[in-house]
């Protein structure tokens, strides 16, 4: 086993030399950075790609673990990653150069591009969906609530269409932050409608090739090959492992595919622009606002805060089996890539385990302890209260909802409530936390009545569905 390993890591070495990158003595912190990825080092399991970058040079990559399982091909430096919403840094910075071209105005009113889209009663604007304070219906959680997985195949079409249903949302424009990738897929549609261009094409030909960032795309064919490309992966119940490779093909809230090497080019580039110029640099790391004037710390796909006294822009990404995070010191001129392929990785975490080595004499505070324990799963479930039979069968029915086109059938098994959806294999018990309210999977139900909640003698007419990035979702009872 440890023979293996060694040759694993030495042929990582190798190829990495093979790319083009320069022999150099490893940085006095490189076995504690090395420590760090010990327990995803083992050669018969999935793992992750790290880089850091330093003024503007990559001073230590590595990768650990297997890209491929099926094949036993190791990750390297040059393994190429999905990066989910980290891609949104790149959404954006399409938006900032093709509003910088005069293509289209950051003020511009959204439904100037997406006409489609329901007349809310206020303006929401192209900044609102920048700065995740749109107010938009998240559409991983619509696709959620009815039922969908998340990493279908479907594309930018097919969301446009969902977000398109919804006759509410959330909270009016600027006067809340919630995170919604509803806003970054539309900024996709109004990039495309305001240069002619799609997403990932504009992207290709205006950043990603001139900033020679040769295995860098928004990946918007599923049946595109891409070569060196890392397989995601999860655990199964039983301790095994089951492929969990996305089949995505949206762009604008995720999408884009990558590596460690390339995004050294990209970090370069908030330094020294070759792409964009300096004001444009700038917007896309300045922090939004509410109405009120609250500062937001999110920016243009970027979170702007602080790590240990020391200012940061990062931002981190997720879909199927796949993690992504890319970190930021400004001040210090220093990055922290990696990306990984299994869903228990914690690449932000591990970044910034990695920058408490590489900056350990520039922090002006403790590292954070990382004894504690990861927080619980707080979504409704667990039943808090017993209901009757009788109560039970009052919400027994058929129930539609025009804004997601699906239909909720709920049965009675005694003294409990079942649902089924129309994509599940079976019914599933729901958890009553009161009379007409129930929890189940991360949402909470709300039956409906004539006479409002709990009314004497009134029939339950309906119900709405909670569910964190989504709010008050309507269905009607046949």
């Amino acid at each position: 086993m440890q023979m293996k390993r060694t040759v694993l890591v030495l042929l990582s070495f190798a190829l990495a030399l093979g790319a083009g990158v320069a022999a150099q003595r490893p940085p006095a912190w490189a076995p504690q950075a090395d420590a760090i990825f010990a327990d995803v080092a083992d050669p018969g399991a999935a793992g992750c790609a790290m880089a850091v970058y330093r003024d503007g040079r990559i001073v230590y990559e590595r990768g650990y673990g297997i890209a491929d399982l099926e094949h036993d091909v190791p990750i390297t430096p040059a393994s190429v990653f999905y990066v989910g919403s980290l891609s949104k840094q790149f959404t954006a910075f399409a938006v900032a150069l093709a509003a910088s071209e005069g293509k289209l105005s950051i003020d511009d009113d959204v439904r100037k591009w997406l006409p489609e889209l329901p007349d809310y009663g206020t303006r929401l604007d192209v900044g609102h969906l920048l700065h995740h304070t749109s107010g938009l219906r998240d559409y991983n959680t619509l696709f959620d609530i009815a039922g969908r997985r998340n990493d279908e195949a479907f594309d930018n079409q097919i969301v446009l269409g969902i977000i398109a249903r919804q006759r509410a949302l959330n909270f009016p424009p600027g006067e809340q932050y919630l995170y919604s990738n509803s806003g970054y897929v539309l900024l996709s549609h109004i990039v495309e409608r305001a240069t002619g261009t799609p997403l990932a094409a504009y992207a290709k030909t205006r950043m990603f090739e001139p900033l020679g960032m040769r295995d860098t795309q928004f990946y918007d064919d599923v049946t595109r090959v891409v070569k060196n490309r890392a397989f995601a992966y999860e655990r199964t119940a039983a301790g095994g492992v089951r492929d969990n490779t996305p089949h995505s093909q949206r762009t604008g809230a995720g999408g884009v595919l990558t590596t460690v090497r390339d995004l050294l080019a990209w970090d370069n580039n908030f330094y020294e622009p070759k792409v964009g110029t300096k004001a444009l640099i700038a917007a896309m790391q300045q922090p939004g606002a509410l109405k009120s004037g609250k500062p937001l710390t999110y920016a243009y796909g970027l979170q702007i805060d602080k790590y240990r006294g020391l200012p940061i822009v990062e931002h981190g990404g997720s879909l199927g089996g796949y993690r992504a995070h890319l970190i930021r010191f400004p001040a210090e001129r220093t990055s922290v890539a990696c990306l990984c392929n299994f869903g228990t990785s914690d690449p932000g975490g591990r970044a910034r385990r990695v920058a408490d080595e590489v900056l350990r004499d520039r922090f002006t505070s403790a590292a954070p302890s990382r004894t504690a324990a990861g927080a619980p799963d707080a979504r409704a479930g667990g039943s808090v209260v017993k209901l009757t039979a009788e109560q039970i069968r009052q919400y027994v029915g058929r129930y539609d909802s025009e804004e997601l086109d699906t239909t909720f059938v709920f049965d009675a098994d005694g003294g409990t409530l079942r649902l089924k959806r129309e994509r599940d294999a079976a019914p599933a018990s729901l958890g009553a936390l009161a009379v007409d309210r129930f929890g189940f999977r991360g949402m909470v139900i709300r039956f409906l009545r004539e006479n409002g909640p709990g009314g004497p003698g009134s029939n339950v007419t309906g119900l709405a569905v909670d569910a964190g990035r989504v709010e008050d979702i309507r269905f009607s009872r046949r």
